[in-house]
């Protein structure tokens, strides 16, 4: 088996162990004497997780000299979607009820649901048009302009978490500052390629 393959093997699982941690917890009914506020809180901690660990393959992969990296960053990106989707379904029926009165309450009410929603929202296209057969389909730069909403996602749901806290600020800021870092490191690395490339005559 070519080695690639063994190393997706290892990261998939690692990417799903919070998701099987989980549901070994509720199946052992150990979720805390709140479950539902519990799983909304760890699904939307891994979505985060998840959020900023895609955007750091990429600055990783040039640090280190690691191109090979760059293999994983797709599935990194869809178990970021893939918490977010539990983390809004969790809030939409867990915790709400599927009551659309209610839902629609909340957004008047609470800011952090805005954000939150448009989070989750940013990364829908992305997971949509993650396979080779939408890059081929769009072309490369407008593919690649598209994936580019992970960094409204990446800042929405640090502005999520942020808003959603009342006191404790500790977190949103660990996840805020990390996402500030590796925006800067892209911004920086554009600058010096649009600096260092040849003027076209």
């Amino acid at each position: 088996m070519p080695r690639r393959r063994w190393a997706k093997l290892v990261v998939f699982p690692l990417c799903l162990s919070p998701a099987c941690w989980l549901a070994w917890r509720a199946w052992n009914s150990n979720l805390t004497p709140n479950p539902i506020e519990y799983i909304t809180h760890f699904t939307g901690d891994w979505t985060i997780r998840m959020i900023v660990a895609t955007l750091a393959v990429t600055p990783l992969r040039r640090i280190l000299h690691l191109p090979g990296l760059i293999r994983f960053r797709r599935m990194i990106g869809l178990f970021a979607f893939f918490y977010g989707c539990l983390h809004f379904a969790t809030w939409f029926g867990l915790d709400k009820f599927f009551d659309m009165h209610e839902i629609l309450g909340d957004f008047v009410k609470r800011r952090f649901i805005i954000a939150g929603l448009v989070a989750f929202l940013g990364m829908l296209p992305l997971a949509i048009t993650s396979t080779a057969g939408w890059v081929r389909r769009m072309g490369g730069r407008r593919w690649q302009a598209l994936h580019r909403l992970i960094y409204l996602s990446a800042a929405s749901a640090v502005v999520h978490y942020y808003w959603l806290v009342k006191s404790d600020i500790r977190l949103p800021a660990l996840y805020g500052s990390l996402v500030g870092l590796l925006l800067l490191y892209r911004l920086v690395w554009w600058l010096w390629n649009r600096r260092a490339a040849p003027a076209v005559p």
